[in-house]
């Protein structure tokens, strides 16, 4: 026998899983897997949960890729220092103005974001 249960509006949820994306910086890989985990079990069970899940993981995967490939850019032209340093802004602030959005029920936005997860 199957259970049919109704999504549920959880904000506070929402917010929290964009705001987990900042553990990257207490333990380097919590920030992908803490809302990598919250994706995954309650994208049945919250309203939104799926959409922006997949916006935080294709985030957090392409902020991954663009700090490699900075990395040579170090050696070869000194630019990629800057590079990193944007990349860091960029991780740091997105996730906290897209968690006041998802508090107050706005659409989310990661700006160059490579959809892996559509």
């Amino acid at each position: 026998m199957e259970i049919i249960t109704e999504k549920r509006d959880d904000r506070q949820l929402l917010m929290l899983t964009h705001l987990s994306q900042l553990l990257d910086l207490i333990t380097g890989v919590g920030g992908f897997v803490v809302p990598l985990v919250i994706w995954l079990t309650q994208k049945d069970r919250v309203h939104g949960i799926d959409e922006q899940g997949k916006q935080i993981i294709n985030f957090q995967i392409s902020i991954f890729i663009y700090a490699i490939l900075s990395i040579p850019l170090i050696f070869l032209f000194g630019l990629g220092v800057l590079v990193l340093i944007a990349i860091g802004i960029v991780a740091f602030i997105f996730p906290i103005i897209n968690a006041i959005k998802a508090s107050q029920g706005e659409p989310t936005y990661y700006p160059f974001t490579i959809e892996f997860l559509k």
